[in-house]
C-alpha cells in the first residue's frame, strides 16, 4: 500500500495497513469506526428506507473489504470508503428506479425519534418524497458538501444538470414544506 504523506489519519494508518495485508480484526475495527457516518449518509439517499439503507450499508462494506488490495491511499480511508458505499447506494436506486417510476412512491416512510420530532420528522419525510434523483443530487450537495462536478460524475450527468436537479429538489422541499 502506498501511503500519501498526510493522507490516511494516524488514526486509521496502522489498521488500514493491517486490513490491507488480510486482518479481519482490523476490518472489523474499520468497520466500528466508519459505520456510523456511512449509515447516516446511506441512510438519507436511500430516502430514510431503513432496511434499504442497512442492506446497502452492509453492500458498501463487502465491496470496500473486497476492494482492499487496491485501496492506495492516495486519499484517507473515510474518503475511499465513503465514495464506494455512495456509490453502492447510487446504484440501489438506479436499480429501485427500474422497478418503480420516478417520484411514484406513495408509502410513507418511518422516521426515527429526533431532538424535534416535528420538523426533522417533516423534513425527512419530505426529502424521502423526492424523485430519486433529485434526492441524490439534493443530499450530496447540501448534505454531503459534493461538488456539482463530483455529484455529476458520481450520477453520469453534467454540472448543469446537477444544478438544474437541485433547484428541483429544492422547490418540491420548499412547496412540500410550506
Amino acid at each position: 500500500m502506498r501511503v500519501a504523506a498526510g493522507v490516511v489519519s494516524d488514526a486509521d494508518s496502522d489498521v488500514v495497513a493491517a486490513a490491507v495485508a488480510g486482518s479481519r480484526a482490523a476490518f472489523a475495527t474499520l468497520y466500528r469506526r466508519h459505520a456510523a457516518r456511512v449509515h447516516g449518509a446511506v441512510l438519507r439517499l436511500c430516502g430514510y428506507d431503513p432496511v434499504q439503507a442497512e442492506d446497502v450499508t452492509q453492500e458498501a462494506f463487502m465491496a470496500a473489504w473486497r476492494s482492499l488490495p487496491s485501496f492506495r491511499g492516495d486519499s484517507a480511508f473515510a474518503t475511499w470508503l465513503y465514495r464506494i458505499a455512495v456509490n453502492q447506494a447510487l446504484a440501489a436506486l438506479r436499480t429501485k428506479a427500474i422497478v418503480v417510476a420516478d417520484g411514484c412512491l406513495d408509502e410513507e416512510v418511518p422516521s426515527e425519534p429526533a431532538a424535534c420530532p416535528a420538523e426533522r420528522g417533516e423534513l425527512e419525510r419530505a426529502v424521502a418524497a423526492l424523485p430519486p434523483r433529485a434526492r441524490s443530487v439534493l443530499v450530496l450537495h447540501d448534505v454531503e458538501g459534493w461538488t456539482h462536478d463530483d455529484i455529476g460524475r458520481s450520477l453520469g450527468i453534467t454540472a448543469g444538470a446537477c444544478k438544474a436537479h437541485l433547484h428541483r429538489a429544492r422547490a418540491l422541499l420548499r412547496a412540500r414544506l410550506e
